[in-house]
């Protein structure tokens, strides 16, 4: 990847200039005990086609990967008051999929290094790029200053950068040289080596390796928080994504690497934690019955030490939803579906789940997800534009609650989709949601 170090700070300091009035204004509104409305603001589709924010920082970079016209490859982009493509290691294809709260400008991510699998396996990376398997190596990466670093593995092939925090710790999980029986090695998907959590750094060179639970063969770490807790999964190697994958989420304390297991909310699979906030508190998804072979149904949790792990219920006449990131106001977002809408994205607080769009002022987008909240309440997610494309947005907090929009703003009228339109639609979207979408079939 080529530096791009002066359009990094001219990016920079343009949205400074931007941001800081508008952010000043959302921190005054979480004194309120009742959900804000939101300014919805539309990103686009930076590198012209499907285009996926993850999370959002308290600096308001965002962070998330976009398609590139045509649909043919997916790069990593951070919205730094305008769009950065962070291009790759050297393969067609990178992304960000787990929120990142970091604001020292680092972004991790897994990227395409160019290199043939010699094993062909598919590992994580293509379900949450295009879903497609390509035969190449994919590598966690680390950005930062325009530069994208590869980061090592335990010996395999294939490794993935999930989270960093402001220390510069990084997790995700990479392969070893086991051929882990529990792998399945055949099919689209084929898995052949074993793969661990495993913690980057700080310094430089420093990885450390973090236990399964019980007797479980595989693991991933998926976030970690300012403490240095960190939040994943263990279970069977399987097709190294979901699933039997995830047979238990888990909890690793600072400088423990055999984890706490968090319990689930009735299913044997798919217990994924998805983010971990500055008080320890935890949220993801999992099934609420069936055993370790069971398809996706998933339901969204939230976990603290107190509670346990207790179920967060979808948006009112919907089946299904998935928790995906959480500040350090507890305020939960992700996305709900199952019901009319087809899907829709929510914000939960105070034991509720609010559909965003009913919180949004006048806007033409019909906002499906929800994968980032910062600690001013600003939300990043996906969208369907007018044209039934999907979009970036930004959701900014008002400060008083109701709000008005520019004089000049003049609002489209909403795309009028079906439900399946709308889950057709998710079906192509890349990273974590599309996934989830493809995983649960025709729900």
């Amino acid at each position: 990847m080529q530096p791009r170090t002066l359009t990094y700070i001219i990016a920079v300091t343009l949205f400074a200039a931007l941001a800081v009035p508008v952010r000043l204004a959302a921190q005054a509104q979480q004194k309120n005990t009742q959900p804000p409305m939101y300014y919805i603001i539309n990103l686009g589709q930076p590198l012209g086609s499907l285009t996926e924010p993850v999370g959002i920082n308290n600096t308001g970079w965002i962070t998330g990967a976009s398609a590139l016209t045509g649909a043919t490859a997916i790069h990593a982009v951070a919205w730094v008051g305008t769009p950065l493509d962070l291009g790759t290691l050297g393969g067609p294809n990178s992304s960000v999929n787990w929120p990142i709260h970091a604001t020292t400008g680092e972004i991790v991510g897994i990227s395409e290094n160019g290199q043939v699998n010699p094993y062909n396996e598919a590992f994580s990376c293509p379900n949450f790029f295009l879903g497609i398997p390509d035969g190449l190596v994919c590598r966690g990466f680390a950005w930062q200053n325009g530069v994208m670093t590869e980061l090592p593995t335990l010996g395999g092939p294939d490794g993935y950068a999930a989270s960093v925090n402001n220390k510069g710790e990084i997790v995700g999980w990479a392969e070893n040289t086991f051929h882990d029986p529990t792998c399945v090695s055949t099919g689209t998907f084929p898995q052949v080596f074993q793969f661990e959590a495993v913690v980057w750094g700080p310094k430089i060179g420093q990885m450390t390796e973090l236990k399964p639970f019980g007797t479980d063969p595989d693991s991933a770490a998926t976030a970690i928080n300012d403490k240095g807790q960190v939040a994943g999964i263990s279970g069977l190697c399987s097709v190294a994504v979901g699933g039997a994958s995830a047979e238990h989420a888990l909890l690793w304390e600072k400088g423990q690497t055999v984890p706490i297991n968090l319990g689930n909310i009735g299913g044997g699979a798919w217990n994924t934690p998805t983010a971990i906030n500055n008080r320890g508190v935890v949220v993801g998804f999992g099934n609420t019955s069936g055993d370790q072979n069971a398809g996706l149904s998933p339901a969204g949790f939230i976990w603290t030490q107190g509670t346990g792990m207790v179920e967060i219920l979808p948006v009112s006449g919907d089946t299904n939803n998935i928790a995906f990131d959480i500040n350090n106001n507890n305020q939960v977002v992700g996305q709900s579906a199952g019901g009319l809408e087809g899907a829709r994205a929510f914000l939960y607080e105070g034991g509720t789940s609010y559909d965003l769009n009913a919180l949004a002022l006048p806007t033409s987008l019909n906002l499906v997800l929800a994968q980032g909240i910062n600690d001013s309440g600003e939300i990043s997610g996906t969208a369907i534009d007018q044209n039934g494309n999907q979009v970036a947005f930004l959701g900014v907090p008002v400060t008083n609650g109701s709000g008005t929009l520019p004089l000049e703003t003049k609002v489209p009228a909403k795309v009028q989709l079906s439900a399946e339109e709308v889950r057709q639609l998710m079906l192509k979207l890349p990273g974590l949601p599309g996934f989830l979408f493809r995983a649960m079939g025709s729900k």
